[in-house]
């Protein structure tokens, strides 16, 4: 099985159970038929304690190249990516 793949731009969907049933709360541009996998929301993930530490390693020297100026502006990298500058 492959890992599901968003298009850009999708937001997330909010449904609650209502009569056994999952009743989304807005309406859906998603297609008729179109299958999607829900996971409950429960504030848990998977990740074990070396990688919560890894995670927080990296975020905690991500916190000081921000600090130190060493940052780049979100539109820049963007376009550094599309043109592989």
């Amino acid at each position: 099985m492959t890992a599901a793949r968003y298009p850009l731009g999708m937001d997330t969907l909010r449904a609650r159970v209502r009569n056994g049933r999952l009743v989304l709360d807005e309406p859906t541009s998603l297609p008729e038929g179109a299958e999607v996998e829900l996971l409950p929301v429960n504030g848990e993930d998977d990740l074990d304690d070396a990688e919560r530490a890894a995670l927080h390693q990296s975020l905690r020297e991500s916190i000081a190249q921000m600090r130190a100026g060493q940052i780049v502006d979100g539109d820049e990298l963007l376009e550094r990516l599309r043109t592989g500058t």
